[in-house]
């Protein structure tokens, strides 16, 4: 695994100030329309409008570290919630 740039350590700490809950309401099967209107902070051109990134987040990238995100909830949220 390849170190993570800035762009990668802000693209998780959004999905780490995420709700649960509405992370818990992410399906893979939507399409890219409707993630980019889920999410409601994509730009214009199908990026991700993060500050502070030296690259710009497509839909993607997006759902990849929205899937590896979701996984890792899923782990530890038994630990959390008792």
């Amino acid at each position: 695994m390849k170190p993570m740039d800035e762009t990668g350590v802000n693209l998780r700490a959004y999905f780490d100030r995420m709700p649960d809950e509405k992370m818990q309401e992410y399906s893979p099967a939507w399409t890219d329309e409707q993630l980019i209107a889920w999410d409601g902070s994509f730009r214009d051109d199908g990026n991700l409008m993060l500050f502070c990134c030296e690259r710009d987040v497509d839909v993607q990238e997006y759902r990849s570290v929205l899937e590896e995100c979701i996984r890792y909830r899923n782990r530890v949220r038994p630990l959390l919630t008792g």
